[in-house]
């Protein structure tokens, strides 16, 4: 049968005029001969015994035996390449660049840790990290301008692959001096009407907090919304509100008595981080190292729970 014979030359010129639309243009971007070309074609056609492509004055269309043969060549050369990668990576240490999207948090509290462990092991591979809100990251990685990014769930997102891997506890944080600070147990009747500092409007983070004020038939009064999280520590700080934040972010700030964590008594208020990365028929490998390397730091990242 011709298809043993068939080679990858063939298979190449075939996606060549289906890109470029002639005969003519396929020999421009190959380097060979409009002739050559055409020879090729006729040769396939012949041992097929169907046609591969319709001429129509200088126009040409792509028969369904010619769409067979296309496809084939998508798959052959796929193949071929993840094939050439799997070998190269096996060889090469990492080189190029990746790009790291996520969120204030993430960028302050884990990404430091992360992205010292993988300039000491691939001093070559150059790390880029973009730091902006949950819709920002989501673009970049959609447009091709992030390779991966951590964020948090859930996203939906149909076109994007997400894998949890943090927990964090969400805290009421105050002021040391706040009358809320010197209670023993803090009720969620107690938050009624305080003023708050929040994360922006549509975070995950934020709608998590909503859900549970509207569950506890809570009304804070909110003077400021941001998203980056030392400006809330900053206003709480300061006495001009309470928050909810990750107990990673809190953490240095109660060690240093310049907050007051508490937990609210009978809510478990917590939220999940996780990778998100675009769906792709070969993970690269620079994407599946990063999220290797970071399960090797995990124990030296800050607390995600508060200690009992």
């Amino acid at each position: 049968m011709y298809a043993d014979r068939m080679d990858l030359r063939q298979l190449e010129i075939i996606r060549a005029i289906a890109d470029s639309g002639s005969f003519t243009a396929a020999g421009e971007k190959l380097h060979v001969s409009q002739s050559a070309i055409s020879r090729q074609i006729l040769l396939l056609e012949d041992e097929l015994g169907e046609p591969v492509f319709h001429r129509i004055g200088r126009r040409i269309r792509i028969t369904p035996a010619g769409e067979s043969l296309l496809q084939l060549s998508h798959r052959v050369f796929q193949d071929l390449h993840d094939t050439v990668a799997t070998i190269s990576d096996t060889r090469e240490s990492l080189k190029g660049t990746i790009r790291l999207v996520g969120g204030m948090t993430v960028c302050l509290y884990v990404f430091p840790t992360l992205l010292a462990e993988m300039r000491r092991i691939h001093p070559h591979l150059d790390l880029k990290v973009t730091v902006g809100s949950a819709e920002r990251s989501i673009a970049m990685l959609r447009a091709g301008a992030g390779d991966l990014g951590l964020l948090t769930l859930p996203v939906e997102a149909a076109d994007l692959v997400s894998v949890p891997v943090l927990r964090e506890e969400l805290l009421l944080i105050t002021y040391p001096a706040h009358p809320l600070a010197k209670k023993k147990h803090v009720a969620p009747t107690d938050l009624d009407r305080q003023p708050f500092v929040l994360f922006e409007t549509g975070s995950i983070t934020r709608r998590t907090v909503e859900g549970f004020f509207s569950r506890e038939r809570i009304a804070p009064e909110i003077i400021m919304e941001t998203e980056n999280v030392e400006i809330i520590k900053a206003m709480v700080r300061n006495g001009l509100g309470i928050s909810i934040i990750p107990w990673q972010a809190a953490a240095a700030d109660v060690k240093s008595k310049q907050l007051f964590c508490s937990r609210i008594s009978g809510v478990q208020l917590e939220r999940q981080t996780g990778w998100l990365y675009p769906k792709m028929s070969r993970l690269p490998r620079a994407v599946s190292e990063v999220m290797t390397v970071f399960e090797t730091v995990r124990p030296r990242l800050p607390a995600t729970t508060r200690p009992a």
